[in-house]
């Protein structure tokens, strides 16, 4: 798996931005949004039980990414049809904005090493993405268990402070000083 330090992959994929057939879908590249930082997800397939879980909390704080200049995607294995389809299937995800990529072929979570070896499918990784395209921050957790965005939005305001940040701190908090 990809980490901490390294490049994040190119990468050339369909995406669906809202449940609407006729302009829900966009391309979207590693250059999109170039000189942003950018918060990157994967949730295993569409239509199941923890994912939504995940994506409705990222949504939730969409507004304080976007306030830090921060990008937020999300994506799984599932083709754009699929991903609009469960958009369209339930009000909480139709009403959501970020871009949602669909990595039918695998190459994206092939290349970041998150297929499950398994299932095949993405593991819930999480990544933030330095606007140079550096991955600053890697996670990934059991299938079976959903992440936390408030902890992602939290690791995301300490990087971005440029300093040195203890443990738990908190945007607005001081920061730590080398002697």
């Amino acid at each position: 798996m990809l980490t901490v330090g390294d490049k994040f992959p190119s990468f050339d994929l369909k995406a669906v931005v809202s449940g609407d057939i006729k302009t829900g879908f966009t391309q979207l590249t590693d250059q999109s949004d170039a000189g942003k930082w950018k918060v990157f997800f994967f949730w295993p397939k569409d239509f199941t039980f923890v994912c939504p879980t995940e994506i409705v909390a990222f949504g939730a704080i969409e507004k304080a990414f976007n306030e830090r200049d921060t990008v937020l995607v999300g994506g799984s294995i599932d083709t754009e049809f699929v991903h609009l389809a469960w958009r369209q299937s339930r009000e909480d995800l139709g009403k959501l904005t970020f871009p949602w990529v669909a990595d039918v072929k695998r190459e994206l979570c092939q290349a970041l090493g998150i297929l499950d070896k398994n299932e095949g499918v993405a593991l819930r990784a999480t990544f933030i993405v330095d606007p140079q395209g550096i991955i600053r921050f890697a996670s990934v957790n059991d299938l079976s268990v959903g992440r936390n965005p408030d902890e992602v939005l939290r690791v995301l305001d300490a990087l971005q402070t440029d300093e040195l940040c203890p443990c738990n701190w908190q945007q607005g908090e001081a920061v730590l000083k080398a002697a």
